[in-house]
């Protein structure tokens, strides 16, 4: 008998009670029924047991699925962020490569135009030596006739010698063109000096190769190319130290001198000052380019070599000149400094090794 009814039948009926048939056959129904309801309580407890660890299994499954399929989200936005990256300094190389290239065909175009200028300029040059040379000659020559003036006996031949005197103005004319002659002399050494500017400006017979170079050459010859973007704005200060000669890629410098200067010309609004200093500093030269101008606000340092980033107005700037010069100085190992205050001006330090590193 189940223990249940058994403890019932117990307390109500005594332990040894004589059951009627009946009594007996309900009791054996009702205990048939708790038997019963206790092997449906336990397949039902199994069943749930079951069921509770097939789903804490799939419960597990899942956990397991979804924070794989997180990690794998996290890994594909993670590499989308560095394709993304990736494609951005793809850009940033490509517009570097072609502003490269593009100053590289100016300069080859400059140089081809510095030697097609510089052989009629030396044509030029040297037959106004010559020139002056036949001018002196014509002047001993009318001298001399000056002073055999007084032997002419004949009155109207020396009074058509005067008249031609007076009406040609001799004296002024010998000494006007004396000082045409000089003037043209100086003109077209001026003009041999740009040519020649252009021609070490560009390297037009380097190749791209280390060489030992001379900073202040350099510094010359670009404010030379750059003098007209620079005269209307500001005056230039030089304050160049001793420095060593160092091993770079002259034409590259050059560059990163135009850009620097350029762009301090243009941060000044009206009449300011550039000034240029060099020193030396253990192994390392230092070319310092300071300016009068408006300033860079704070926000915007670390901005300004970022490829394309430009304050200046739609169509004056590609934002890609400091980024150059950037790219270009850490090609020599070196690096460029900025210090600037709003209203005052700006000052770009470029540090450069005297030798470069050995690979």
């Amino acid at each position: 008998m189940h223990k249940l009814l058994e403890r019932q039948v117990k307390r109500y009926l005594g332990e040894s009670a004589k059951l009627p048939p009946e009594l007996a056959a309900f009791i054996a129904a009702v205990d048939d029924a708790y038997k019963g309801a206790d092997a449906d309580r336990l397949l039902i407890e199994r069943s749930l047991d079951l069921m509770s660890k097939e789903l804490t299994e799939a419960n597990a499954g899942l956990r397991k699925e979804l924070l794989e399929r997180k990690h794998s989200d996290l890994a594909l936005q993670e590499e989308k962020v560095e394709q993304r990256a990736l494609i951005r300094k793809l850009e940033d190389v490509h517009s570097q490569l072609l502003q490269s290239e593009k100053m590289a065909s100016i300069g080859q175009l400059a140089a081809g135009v510095a030697h097609e200028i510089n052989n009629p300029i030396g044509f030029v040059y040297s037959n106004l030596g010559t020139l002056e040379k036949y001018v002196q000659d014509a002047f001993r020559l009318i001298d001399l006739y000056e002073r055999a003036e007084k032997a002419i006996a004949d009155p109207e031949v020396l009074n058509q010698l005067q008249a031609a005197k007076k009406k040609m103005d001799l004296a002024y004319l010998k000494t006007d063109l004396r000082a045409l002659m000089d003037e043209s002399k100086d003109g077209i050494t001026r003009v041999k000096m740009i040519v020649q500017n252009l021609k070490d400006f560009s390297h037009a017979d380097a190749t791209d190769e280390w060489v030992t170079s001379d900073l202040h050459s350099g510094l010359d010859s670009t404010l030379s190319i750059v003098n007209n973007e620079i005269k209307y704005k500001a005056n230039v200060v030089k304050g160049y130290g001793a420095i060593p000669a160092i091993e770079c890629l002259p034409s590259q410098l050059n560059q990163v001198f135009m850009n620097l200067l350029v762009n301090a010309a243009h941060a000044i609004d009206e009449r300011g000052t550039i000034t240029i200093r060099t020193g030396c500093k253990g192994e390392e030269v230092w070319v310092d380019i300071s300016d009068t101008g408006h300033g860079i606000p704070a926000e915007n340092l670390q901005k300004i070599f970022d490829p394309f980033f430009t304050t200046k107005p739609i169509g004056k700037g590609t934002g890609l000149g400091l980024s150059l010069a950037y790219g270009i100085v850490q090609k020599h190992h070196g690096r460029l400094e900025v210090k600037s205050e709003v209203g005052k001006g700006s000052t770009f330090r470029l540090w450069l090794p005297v030798k470069q590193p050995t690979q």
